[in-house]
């Protein structure tokens, strides 16, 4: 279901991570809880937040963390959407089919309702980030969804520095683009290029806002776990790329701000991106390299 609300008010849930999934959720619950309670309507976990971040390396033990969807956590966070009247938006590690499995982002409606999912389209490979061990590429292409408090769309993670990914969402409607993420530094990289990687990831993002002409939310955990340290810093951007609500690096945090519908409509009209694609000179756009 979707509505006509001119304004909306989301809220980011940035927290550490659990080794046990029953502390996770309870953790999270509370946090749904805190932003219902300060009028959030639209909510969203950061990535894979029920677990640690598993991916640091290839274990084969770790896919018993998967489950389908729907399943156990849509079942139950279906419950807390329909009782407070909200959207939530989950991260979840997605069980497919036997061997077949996805870093999957939930949207349940505020009654309850499953109002979509996306899988993550781009998958990284890096020191302590081993998720191709872990999951497929997503095959649902990006997406938005409408919901009781607008439409919006979700991109995951390493998503976030492609600007067709959040292109591509916008197109599909989406007033607000979501990112639930897990980042952060090395230790053996140092804190000075955990500072700039920070700060290129901050600036990619806010890129994405502006060139969209969209609200951008990205939420990401805090804590070190083993030798990651995850840099915190959740924040919504406004369609010129400010920080309307931004976290701190280290401490779970319920981070709200209300997006304005109405103004982003007035500064679309103002700043016409879409109007003026040249869409007929975008076709090398889906070649791997222009050799």
């Amino acid at each position: 279901m979707s509505t006509t609300n001119t304004t909306t008010t989301i809220a980011l849930l940035q927290g550490r991570g659990y080794k046990d999934a029953a502390e996770a959720i309870a953790a999270t619950e509370r946090q749904i809880a805190a932003a219902a309670a300060r009028g959030a309507r639209i909510i969203c976990t950061q990535e894979l937040f029920l677990t640690e971040y598993f991916c640091r390396v290839q274990d084969q033990a770790h896919f018993v963390l998967a489950e389908s969807i729907p399943g156990p956590s849509t079942e139950h966070f279906g419950a807390i959407a329909r009782k407070l009247g909200v959207v939530l938006i989950l991260s979840l590690f997605e069980r497919r089919a036997p061997g077949l499995y996805h870093n999957t982002a939930v949207v349940i409606d505020a009654d309850g309702s499953v109002a979509g999912i996306y899988r993550k389209m781009h998958i990284p490979q890096d020191p302590g980030f081993e998720e191709k061990f872990y999951f497929t590429p997503g095959d649902l292409g990006f997406r938005a969804f409408d919901t009781a408090y607008g439409r919006i769309g979700v991109i995951i993670c390493w998503d976030q520095w492609y600007p067709e990914a959040a292109r591509l969402t916008a197109l599909h409607g989406a007033n607000v683009i979501f990112c639930p993420t897990a980042i952060g530094g090395l230790a053996s990289e140092g804190p000075a290029l955990a500072q700039q990687q920070r700060d290129a990831w901050l600036n990619v993002q806010r890129g994405h806002a502006v060139a969209n002409g969209c609200y951008y939310a990205a939420v990401n955990r805090v804590g070190t776990e083993y030798d990651t340290a995850f840099w915190g810093t959740s924040f919504v951007a406004d369609f010129y790329g400010n920080a309307i609500a931004q976290a701190g690096q280290k401490d779970d945090e319920v981070l709200v701000a209300t997006c304005d519908f109405q103004a982003q409509e007035t500064h679309r009209q103002m700043w016409p991106f879409f109007r003026d694609r040249r869409i007929d000179a975008y076709q090398d756009i889906t070649r791997r390299f222009l050799d």
